[in-house]
């Protein structure tokens, strides 16, 4: 399954959303990137991972060749001229694909932020839990951190896994405010999405 925006145009890019918690915090700002791009005259495309959303796949049997796997056959796909990944989904670039990664992060920066959110959790709950414990867990057993039930196999590509080298950097201070991922809940913001949005159109030679 993917959310699409196909009118057969010449630019077609491929959108890699966040990943694990950030996919739900950010996935309204991603289809609102997705909208103005497609009345800027780009077609794009933001494929469900094995595992995630509609997919019928089993999360704690993914790894990530698995899932670069799927970013290549998408790719190959829905002919993808160029691609966008979304913070942590820089590490799932296509090889050869050209394109940007939008506040690019590691796998083990992702592993990180969900950690210290089941740590903090848990204390409050009364249960206090250690780091090391949790990540001993998710190395040998796999582990669910923020809802998602990571594999020990996921776990230990994402300890190790570093965003593509080949995209170009859009920084979060391009874009003229913090990081929705920062927020408690699911948000968006227009003007950011604007400004993305003219970031890539002015890249990809088109009108803004």
């Amino acid at each position: 399954m993917a959310l699409t925006f196909d009118r057969g145009r010449t630019i077609r890019l491929l959108v890699i959303p966040a990943l694990f918690d950030e996919a739900n915090k950010l996935r309204r700002q991603t289809i609102n990137v997705m909208r103005r791009l497609d009345l800027a005259g780009v077609d794009t495309f933001a494929p469900d991972l094995p595992g995630c959303n509609e997919s019928a796949a089993s999360l704690p049997q993914q790894t990530l060749a698995i899932w670069r796997d799927a970013t290549a056959d998408a790719s190959r796909h829905f002919k993808a001229t160029h691609t966008l990944t979304v913070r942590a989904s820089a590490i799932l670039a296509p090889d050869g694909l050209p394109g940007w990664a939008w506040a690019p992060t590691g796998g083990r920066q992702a592993l990180r932020g969900m950690i210290r959110a089941r740590t903090i959790a848990a204390k409050e709950a009364g249960r206090p839990e250690k780091t090391e414990d949790i990540q001993t867990l998710g190395r040998s057993e796999g582990v669910e951190l923020a809802g998602w039930r990571i594999g020990a196999t996921m776990f230990r590509d994402l300890e190790t896994a570093n965003p593509a080298d080949h995209l170009i950097e859009i920084p979060q201070s391009d874009l003229g405010g913090p990081g929705l991922w920062l927020r408690a809940e699911p948000d968006e913001d227009a003007s950011q999405a604007e400004s993305l949005a003219a970031i890539l159109s002015i890249a990809l030679e088109l009108n803004p």
